[in-house]
């Protein structure tokens, strides 16, 4: 992204908000008031997510849009029960990431640019590996690698292994494995970071192919195109807070601009000021 060429946008909102879903949707995730602070030896007490509240539906792709050090991967990681929050409540298909952290886990899959693949293991000795840590039945757990190795064409090199796969195939692993105990939601944080554009596009395509089958899917990310291309509501997200959410007309209009990298930048440093 070039701020440099990022036009000025009043972001004071020009209209009141829309709401953005039916609230007959089922919601998958819901944070409330979530707070998670860090003691800096030079700062002191830091907000990495400051009382940000917000909820993700069923069937829905859910951008959060942010500069580097905004919080959302905090965010995530406080969703995946990795982290707990100081203070406020998150909740993952109904259940709360701290008092029901097992359900948590059983309802979320998770992925990242750095999830690691084995060398000495095959794209499918991998996938049915963290099957097994899941607890699926031999047979269930045949019947989904065959699902899903198909849903993202993989069957090619299904017996080939880490040390020699690409970038993408070892991305495409990574998101079987997080898709193979058939989570109803999925976390992406940053999924296509450091990858060429026609593994972006595959990668991009596999994940609007997973909203058609219902999934609520929280998707991090700083570019501006992916989000354009792939996300239903948008969440923009700096120090620790969301500073709006909407579709992207939505957001146009909010704002009276059609340019969503404008009205980024214009929220950004009106939050930084």
């Amino acid at each position: 992204m070039n701020q440099a060429n990022a036009q000025a946008v009043d972001v004071t909102p020009t209209s009141k908000p829309i709401p953005s879903v039916l609230p007959a949707r089922r919601v998958m995730i819901e944070l409330n008031d979530l707070t998670k602070t860090f003691y800096d030896p030079k700062r002191g007490l830091l907000n990495a997510v400051d009382h940000v509240s917000l909820v993700a539906y069923a069937g829905e792709v859910l951008g959060l849009l942010g500069p580097n050090g905004a919080g959302k991967t905090t965010t995530l990681r406080i969703l995946c029960t990795v982290l707990r929050p100081t203070s406020g409540t998150a909740r993952v298909a109904g259940y709360d990431t701290v008092t029901q952290a097992d359900f948590v886990r059983e309802s979320v899959g998770f992925l990242s640019a750095n999830t690691g693949v084995y060398d000495r293991m095959t794209a499918y000795e991998f996938v049915r590996y963290y099957g097994q840590l899941h607890g699926l039945a031999a047979d269930r757990l045949e019947a989904r690698i065959d699902e899903i190795f198909s849903l993202l064409q993989m069957n090619h090199f299904r017996h080939t292994q880490g040390a020699k796969m690409s970038t993408g195939m070892k991305q495409k692993v990574s998101i079987a494995r997080a898709l193979i105990h058939d989570p109803p939601v999925l976390i992406f944080d940053e999924p296509t970071a450091g990858l060429d554009v026609l593994v972006q596009r595959a990668v991009l395509d596999a994940i609007a192919g997973l909203r058609s089958l219902g999934k609520c899917i929280l998707f991090s990310t700083h570019i501006m195109r992916e989000v354009e291309k792939l996300c239903d509501r948008v969440a923009i997200m700096d120090q620790g807070r969301i500073l709006t959410v909407g579709t992207l007309p939505e957001l146009y209009q909010r704002f009276g601009c059609d340019d969503l990298e404008a009205i980024f930048f214009s929220l950004v440093k009106s939050s930084e000021s």
